[in-house]
C-alpha cells in the first residue's frame, strides 16, 4: 500500500550542512527534474556572491553549475563528493520518490512517496545509521479511505498523482494540459473538468468547509 512520509532532517552532517553554517539565511528548494547526474537546488536568501563563495568552500560539494535564475534565487546543478551523506541518494536507494523537498534554518522538510511502510522504516534506519537523525512529521497510507476523506473520486486522485508525476504543477510546467490529457487517454476538456472538481474537493476538505459555505453569497442590489 502506497505511503506518504513527511520527514524533517537536520542539514548538519549532510552534503548541505556546510552551506547553512556559512550562510544561515540560506533557503533551498529541490528542483524535480534537471538534465544531469547531480541535484537541482534553488538557493536563495543571501546574495549570489555569498552563495557561490559557500559552494566553493564546502568540502562536500564536488562541483556546481548555475542553470537558471529568477528574481532573487538561483538554480544550481550540484554534485556531492562520493563520501558525502547524500539524503536524496539514500531515498532513491530505498525506492522512494521525493514529492517535495525544501530547507531553511538548517533543516530539510521532505515529502516522500513509498510503495509500503516497510520502505519508510528502512529509510529511517539508513538515515539513523548515517548519523542523521530524522523526525517523521506525518505518515499516512494512500488507501481508498484517504481518498474519500479528501472528497476525491478514484479517477480524480489518479489524475492528480499523474499531474504531479509529470510535472504539471511545477514552475514552469514540465507538461502541458494537452500532453497530460493524451497521457491519460482523455480529452482536454475532460481533464480540465476533472482537475477543477479535484481542486474543489481538496480545498473544501482542507479548509473544513461545507458545500453550502462554498456557495458565494448573493450580491446585494443597489
Amino acid at each position: 500500500m502506497t505511503s506518504i512520509a513527511d520527514i524533517e532532517i537536520p542539514a548538519d552532517g549532510t552534503g548541505t550542512g556546510e552551506l547553512f553554517e556559512a550562510v544561515p539565511s540560506l533557503t533551498c528548494e529541490m528542483e524535480r527534474v534537471i538534465a544531469s547526474s547531480g541535484h537541482g537546488l534553488w538557493l536563495s536568501g543571501p546574495s549570489q556572491e555569498d552563495i557561490e563563495t559557500a559552494l566553493d568552500d564546502a568540502s562536500a560539494i564536488g562541483s556546481y553549475t548555475l542553470i537558471n535564475s529568477e528574481d532573487d534565487r538561483w538554480l544550481y546543478d550540484i554534485e556531492f563528493e562520493p563520501d558525502t551523506i547524500d539524503i536524496f541518494e539514500l531515498i532513491l536507494e530505498e525506492n522512494g520518490t521525493v514529492l517535495s523537498a525544501s530547507a531553511s534554518s538548517g533543516t530539510w522538510l521532505l515529502s516522500i512517496r513509498f510503495a509500503d511502510r516497510e520502505s519508510v522504516s528502512s529509510l529511517y534506519d539508513r538515515f539513523d545509521e548515517a548519523g542523521v537523525t530524522p523526525t517523521i512529521v506525518r505518515l499516512f497510507d494512500l488507501a481508498e479511505e484517504t481518498k474519500s476523506q479528501c472528497g476525491l473520486t478514484a479517477r480524480q486522485y489518479e489524475t492528480l498523482v499523474a499531474a504531479i508525476d509529470h510535472g504539471y504543477f511545477e514552475i514552469p510546467r514540465e507538461v502541458s494540459m494537452q500532453e497530460l490529457s493524451e497521457e491519460l487517454g482523455i480529452s482536454h476538456q475532460a481533464l480540465s473538468e476533472r482537475l477543477r472538481r479535484a481542486y474543489r474537493a481538496l480545498v473544501t476538505s482542507e479548509l473544513n468547509v461545507s458545500e453550502d459555505e462554498t456557495v458565494a453569497p448573493p450580491v446585494p442590489s443597489n
